[in-house]
């Protein structure tokens, strides 16, 4: 293998879910048997890094718009959305989990990862500091941690509770219901979710 192409696989070996060997398929496929898919990939991507961020509210994917200052999401933007209701998942993929369930209707709080000592993850890691500027605004009556079932989603769950919610001004509330030990909310599909949503309890 030539240095230019190790050098890509060795790039997307970096991206989550793929091994050496999914790497190595994927860089194959865009450089030597369909070449032309990888401009429209670079091309795609360039146009996608320009116009893409993360909404300034909960942390959620939002597209810029022209002329508009502020970067909010679709679903921050919906004024049917119980604001007094804020569901915290880990990463963008749980939100779009819990959106398909249909089971919920308030908005969300995207905190990019979990607590994780053990990698360096702390607090300034996540989007912690946007959660207590939202909860100490006030309006926010119930915050619904749907956070995985693990040893750092109940330190992260744990942190809240303790840091991001010391006056006690909300109520808080914890998923799990039919979700089994270590999973995350990604993995589980709609009818669970529901249940975990439905079943939620004081915590």
């Amino acid at each position: 293998m030539t240095a230019a192409f190790d050098k890509i696989r060795q790039i997307l070996r970096r991206l989550p879910g793929l091994g050496s060997r999914s790497a190595e398929r994927i860089a194959l496929h865009l450089l030597v048997e369909h070449p032309e898919r990888c401009a429209e990939l670079i091309e795609a991507l360039r146009d996608a890094s320009m116009r893409i961020s993360r909404c300034g509210v909960c942390g959620n994917i939002c597209e810029r718009v022209e002329g508009a200052e502020d970067l909010i999401c679709g679903i921050c933007a919906d004024s049917s959305r119980a604001r007094n209701t804020v569901c915290v998942v880990e990463q963008v993929p749980d939100l779009l989990a819990m959106e398909k369930s249909g089971a919920y209707r308030g908005v969300y709080h995207v905190l990019h990862g979990k607590l994780s000592p053990v990698q360096g993850i702390g607090p300034e890691q996540l989007n912690m500091s946007a959660l207590r500027h939202r909860v100490e605004a006030g309006g926010v009556e119930e915050l619904i941690l749907a956070l995985s079932n693990d040893i750092e989603g109940e330190a992260t769950c744990h942190f809240i509770r303790e840091q991001i919610l010391a006056g006690g001004a909300a109520r808080v509330s914890r998923i799990g219901f039919g979700l089994p030990s270590g999973a995350g909310i990604g993995y589980a599909d709609s009818t669970t979710l529901r249940s975990a949503l439905e079943s939620r309890r004081s915590v």
